[in-house]
């Protein structure tokens, strides 16, 4: 059974990105490396990683990423801060 992670990354131009993972060290890696995966923080490197929650499934993970993406970037900002 895997772990599944939440996470939200700040990309550098500021911009906030959420996803989920089995994997946290592997998939920031991604972000910040890759040419293939990660569209969207591939042009605004480097991303570092500000907040993460963790769930038993994907389900799970899949409907909080959903909650949090509706969140205006200010709602964000303070959910992170927790």
């Amino acid at each position: 059974m895997s772990i599944y992670f939440l996470y939200i990354l700040r990309c550098a131009d500021t911009t906030l990105y959420t996803g989920i993972t089995t994997d946290l060290d592997r998939r920031i890696t991604e972000h910040n490396e890759s040419e293939k995966w990660a569209k969207y923080t591939r042009i605004r490197r480097p991303v570092e990683i500000i907040y993460s929650e963790s769930f038993e499934n994907r389900s799970e993970a899949s409907r909080r990423e959903y909650e949090i993406k509706k969140m205006t970037k200010k709602d964000k900002e303070i959910l992170v801060k927790w």
